[in-house]
């Protein structure tokens, strides 16, 4: 991408842009560090979403460490947050708006991109939005996203519908649905757990790393040695991850065979006799009629708290012994017995903790069932040294867009969206619904084929589809085809080589307004993004500010209605509607956060005697679990 290095030189020589000084010779940090402050903000390199503080001297950021405010992951902190300081000072970052001057498009095609204002390149993207209001083609806008605060609504939901599409296109079936899919199914509960570790005899972790990736890594690198000394570990994984080398026992399984494994340790709980009768049920003999390769009358069992049980049993569990899953998986028939038995044997405090390596894959969601139903056959749900759930929070959502969507939004939204979810195809089943979820990688086919219509604009943020999905070709080609594509990203990606124009964004945990919200160590925590120095570059937020202004210049073109919804925002405290675009992030999460602030309305958790002080902790913490 020549273009772009020496277009941002060029700006650089300008002076129109702040000074890069992450390199500035002078003060020691020893010396340093006597001048500076702590400051409160959130590190989103994982979905871990750990509260963190940042030292912050003369204006400069220059360590990270975890808030001890929080009740999730405390002063704890992994190696990601610390690298965050190299991603908001790297010289290669996304300095000022870029256009394309070539108009070809492809994978070996250089998009020759030049510098350009802030004021063209969303002058241009107004014009492309009415060319689609004006010829009543709004179904043919789609925004994507990756990863996201919460105030992704903002331009993934709320700015879509008021100009009149149905295509907002999240990751999310690329990151984890099927996490959620497997609990929904057996327990009732879409969403991720949190895990009593600290309180565990035995932990099975199914693809799951927790020590170095997906959630609470902060926690559990801090509580991780205490949870080798009081329990057993197990981790199930082709690959030896960081956790499966501190482990007690790994079980190097072939891929892909994750569910003939689960399966027949449900049977050898049941065949041993290892349940939890207090919470699962017994035979109403007391005899153990459970034998492998037999069926058993259902009504022979009394269950208590689990739900068909036998039926599972007779349809599913009598045949797949040990035996039967070692030619499967790898593994030998004694290993998988150990396991069992040693699970079982831990009951209540046992966990089977199940992660993308286990159930991103085909089928993986029915192997997230078969695995979290395990922690139902020894009553680790819901209790000590178990499986937990979500503790409740109260943020709020923003103002619904309904009075501000005309009939061409309205026209345009009634299209069926470009990911075929809800199809037989592609059921997409969230929270039981169908087509309630996404097919990500489906969108590309759909933008190909033209189906269910042609996408001439869209916009991406926080996303790289065309790298991160599988089968990317489909993405390189999908991504040419659309005539106007904007990518809204912090450095230049593959992504944004094939995108018309490249919009600056603020570094996530330095130079923005948001939040985000997790769970773990049995609390749930509220964690403000803060910015906590002034951008280095010439850059926007990209879930609020650059929405704003897209409506700013969208109401200079007789199309005020996302304007007036976005000023509809008003400050809890003073009353007043924003009138710029950093007025309007800020006042956006003070609405979403209201209820955690302000006394007056507090519901539970932390209370705080106003914003300012919830702002200075930088986090809130719900009540501990139940």
């Amino acid at each position: 991408m020549a273009g772009v290095a020496g277009g941002a030189a060029a700006v650089v020589g300008r002076g129109a842009l702040p000074e890069l000084r992450a390199f500035a010779a002078g003060t020691s940090v020893g010396q340093a560090a006597a001048a500076g402050e702590w400051l409160p903000t959130t590190c989103q390199g994982c979905t871990s979403w750990c509260s963190k503080q940042v030292y912050v001297v003369d204006g400069r950021a220059i360590k990270v460490r975890g808030n001890p405010n929080s009740k999730v992951n405390g002063a704890a902190s992994c190696p990601r947050a610390h690298m965050g300081l190299q991603q908001v000072y790297d010289p290669d970052r996304t300095k000022t708006p870029m256009k394309r001057t070539n108009p070809n498009k492809g994978r070996n095609e250089d998009p020759q991109f030049v510098p350009i204002s802030w004021d063209e390149a969303l002058n241009t993207i107004a014009d492309k939005i009415m060319d689609l209001r004006n010829n009543n083609e709004t179904h043919k806008y789609m925004l994507m996203r990756g990863r996201y605060s919460y105030m992704r609504d903002i331009i993934y939901d709320r700015m879509t519908k008021i100009i009149g599409s149905p295509n907002n296109i999240s990751h999310s079936a690329l990151c984890a649905e099927a996490d959620k899919f497997g609990p929904y199914y057996t327990e009732g509960e879409w969403s991720y757990r949190q895990y009593d570790v600290e309180n565990a005899r035995y932990v099975i972790l199914w693809g799951t790393d927790p020590v170095a990736s997906n959630r609470q890594v902060s926690y559990y690198m801090s509580v991780w040695g205490d949870v080798l000394d009081r329990a057993e570990v197990v981790v199930i994984d082709p690959r030896l991850s960081a956790t499966a080398a501190k482990a007690q026992t790994w079980l190097p399984i072939k891929p892909g065979q994750d569910g003939a494994l689960a399966v027949a340790i449900a049977h050898v709980i049941l065949t041993e006799g290892l349940w939890n009768k207090e919470f699962v049920g017994d035979f109403t003999d007391g005899e153990n009629l459970f034998v492998a390769g037999q069926e058993v009358d259902e009504a022979a069992f009394e269950e208590i708290y689990t739900h068909g049980l036998v039926k599972w049993w007779n349809l599913e569990l009598k045949d797949k012994t040990p035996e039967w899953a070692a030619q499967r998986t790898g593994l030998s028939a004694e290993q998988i017995k150990k396991v069992a038995v040693g699970y079982g044997n831990a009951a209540p405090h046992a966990i089977s903790w199940t992660s993308r390596g286990v159930h991103m894959q085909p089928r993986g969601g029915y192997t997230c069932m078969a695995a979290h139903a395990l922690n139902g056959l020894v009553g680790a749900v819901d209790n000590v040294g178990g499986t937990l759930k979500a503790n409740k929070e109260y943020t709020q959502s923003f103002p619904k867009p309904d009075d501000y969507m005309d009939d061409i939004a309205k026209e345009g939204k009634s299209h069926k969206k470009i990911d075929h979810r809800g199809t037989k195809a592609f059921p997409a089943l969230a929270k039981g619904k169908s087509g309630g979820g996404v097919v990500t990688n489906n969108a590309a086919d759909g933008i190909l084929n033209e189906d269910p219509n042609e996408i001439k604009v869209a916009i991406g943020y926080m996303n790289n589809f065309s790298f991160a999905a599988p089968q990317s070709e489909r993405w390189y080609r999908a991504l040419s085809k659309i005539p106007f594509l904007v990518h809204i990203t912090t450095n230049a990606s593959e992504f944004s080589w094939f995108a018309d124009i490249v919009l600056p964004s603020n570094q996530h945990m330095f130079e923005k307004w948001g939040y985000v919200k997790s769970h773990g160590n049995g609390y749930r925590h509220v964690t403000l993004l803060e910015p906590v120095i002034e951008p280095v570059w010439d850059v926007k937020t990209d879930e609020t500010e650059i929405p704003w202004l897209i409506a700013e210049k969208l109401a200079e073109r007789g199309f005020d209605n996302l304007l007036r919804h976005y000023q509809s925002y008003v400050d809890p405290e003073t009353g007043q509607a924003p009138t710029n675009e950093q007025e309007f992030a800020l006042y956006a999460l003070k609405h979403a956060t209201h209820k955690l602030w302000d006394p007056a309305v507090h519901e539970g958790g932390d209370k705080f005697s106003g914003w300012e002080e919830f702002r200075a902790a930088g986090v809130w913490n719900s009540d501990p679990y139940p």
